[in-house]
């Protein structure tokens, strides 16, 4: 007797929601309307009988059941793309696809981009910097750039490299608020803060020992590219972070505004999906991406974590 299956594209919606814990964000990775997600997800529990989530005004959660039902329903539409990219000639000409955080693309990976393209005049990358979870190899990603401590366990991650944190502004704020001698004093200044920022003013304050400063006033943006923006303009001091903010140190748009500088405690690792590395411009991708890596910062002796397969 033929296995009865529940409908699959329900189950693709659920797989999505579980993973997002927000209809609102499944709808928008798979295409469709939140409430075509609810439906789904709705019809879904009624044919097999069971509740999935657990719906509040806040969002959604999922139950007991759900989050057990989660790892079966993940892990047979992995085995499916796993076999789907295994099929002879499924992976010719198909881009290598990346997941990377907008600043970071735009102020590093794409001014070096060029030169993988020489390399492999014919391989083509996409590049997507959305803010969302990437499922290695349901949503079809071959790489992910993410940022942490350490490498999380049950993926294979690489250490690319860390950044350094210092004080920056335009010239002529610096020199609006330096003394006679030069001396630039940052308890006048307006800082600047990254909301997003996983290492923000309160870690430098803490490293430099600098007490004294009142971390609740000053301007507050969403985005790291934002923050070296308005500081460009004259309107406080960010917390430049290196590499990202060389381009803007090497024109002169920005300086450091007081030499303290402190290496950040995360970093940013490259994350590769199971078997990402059987097609040649995959392996080549990642050893180019690892060698411009390397002009940033040491190697790292805990570099590789290499288990088996990644979820972000």
């Amino acid at each position: 007797m033929p296995l009865r299956l529940p409908p699959l594209p329900a189950l693709r919606f659920f797989e999505a929601a579980g993973r997002h814990q927000s209809f609102k964000l499944a709808a928008a990775e798979l295409s469709v309307t939140p409430s075509a997600i609810s439906h789904g997800i709705v019809g879904l529990e009624q044919a097999l009988g069971v509740e999935l989530f657990v719906r509040e005004p806040r969002g959604i959660s999922l139950t007991a059941t759900g989050a057990d039902y989660l790892s079966y329903v993940s892990e047979a539409f992995s085995l499916i793309a796993i076999g789907t990219q295994r099929l002879p000639n499924h992976r010719a000409n198909r881009p290598i696809a990346l997941s990377c955080a907008p600043t970071l693309a735009s102020r590093w990976l794409l001014p070096r981009l060029q030169g993988f393209r020489a390399r492999w005049p014919n391989a083509n990358v996409t590049v997507d910097t959305s803010h969302r979870q990437v499922g290695f190899p349901v949503d079809g990603f071959d790489f992910a750039i993410r940022m942490s401590r350490a490498p999380v366990a049950g993926a294979a991650w690489t250490r690319l490299f860390g950044e350094q944190l210092m004080p920056v502004c335009s010239p002529a704020y610096r020199d609006s608020l330096c003394d006679e001698h030069g001396n630039f004093d940052l308890r006048h200044a307006t800082l600047i803060h990254v909301n997003a920022a996983s290492e923000d003013w309160q870690a430098w304050f803490d490293a430099t020992g600098i007490d004294g400063i009142d971390l609740t006033d000053g301007l507050r943006v969403d985005t790291i590219q934002l923050a070296f923006e308005a500081a460009s303009m004259g309107l406080g001091v960010a917390l430049g972070r290196r590499p990202l903010v060389d381009r803007d140190l090497d024109s002169g748009a920005l300086i450091q505004a007081c030499p303290q500088t402190i290496a950040a405690t995360t970093a940013y690792w490259l994350v590769s999906a199971e078997n990402a590395e059987h097609r040649p411009e995959l392996f080549e991708f990642k050893r180019w991406l690892l060698g411009e890596a390397e002009h940033v910062d040491p190697p790292s002796t805990a570099a590789d974590a290499n288990p088996r397969s990644a979820s972000r």
